[in-house]
């Protein structure tokens, strides 16, 4: 047998839907896209999704955080996410993180209670505290508590940086800028069920021990080049791909 393809699983998991793909946001492409809007996600978060705060500028994604009331906060702030769940694979994205302390901006999968299944998740979140460093995390079954800070060169609110997730049956593998900065093998700290795939940008006022003092000067912005998923076995689909790197 030749060639050096990550194998794909022997069963296939159960409940993906999405197939690989790559969106460099030449449009925001609603068949692939759902925008949250008019809710938040609990007393920790300080604003509301907004429609408003997510659009493509110039051939990049947009989530923007700003004073303006909605609903019952103070504060807007922007979401999308995946339509369809997706399984084992390489998750990518190039993105530049927003400016200010109190703030979160995220690249993860999620699937939880809404859609009838455990709260499984794979994180990378820039604190906008310390946006020298990004964090990862998972969640399994609503467990958490695997954080980990990995160093981002010049700041993750410097300039573009990609993200990148390997998530395989028995082993999740974190890389920054083409590095793998985190590896996890214990099979208690590996999430199993498919999960949509989550761009936000939010803040609190109670989290300050976590994302830093919220510290609102004026409107700022979390900014999407490209996002990827190259499921496990298939050929990587853009010369950056960290998938070209495991093929």
């Amino acid at each position: 047998m030749t060639g050096a393809c990550i194998a794909a699983p022997a069963l296939a998991q159960d409940g993906v839907s999405g197939k690989s793909f790559v969106d460099n946001f030449d449009s925001l492409n609603k068949a692939r896209w759902y925008i949250s809007d008019g809710w938040n996600n609990g007393a920790h978060q300080n604003c509301t999704w907004s429609k408003e705060q997510a659009k493509v500028v110039d051939g990049v994604l947009e989530l923007s955080f700003e004073k303006r009331q909605a609903g019952e906060r103070d504060y807007v702030c922007g979401e999308i996410q995946t339509h369809k769940r997706f399984g084992y694979g390489t998750y990518e994205a190039r993105l530049k993180s927003a400016d200010g302390s109190g703030l979160n901006s995220a690249f993860f999968s999620f699937i939880g209670p809404t859609d009838k299944k455990p709260h499984d998740e794979i994180d990378f979140e820039v604190l906008g505290k310390n946006p020298a460093k990004v964090q990862v995390n998972q969640y399994i079954s609503g467990k958490g508590g695997n954080e980990f800070l990995a160093d981002v060169a010049g700041g993750a609110n410097g300039g573009f940086n990609d993200y990148a997730f390997v998530w395989e049956s028995d082993r999740l593998r974190y890389y920054v800028n083409g590095e793998m900065v985190h590896e996890v093998t214990d099979p208690a700290k590996l999430p199993v069920n498919a999960q949509k795939i989550f761009f936000s940008l939010w803040g609190t006022d109670t989290l300050s021990d976590w994302m830093g003092a919220f510290s609102y000067t004026a409107p700022t912005k979390m900014q999407v080049d490209r996002v990827a998923f190259t499921a496990l076995g298939e050929k990587c689909q853009f010369a950056e791909s960290v998938a070209c790197l495991l093929n």
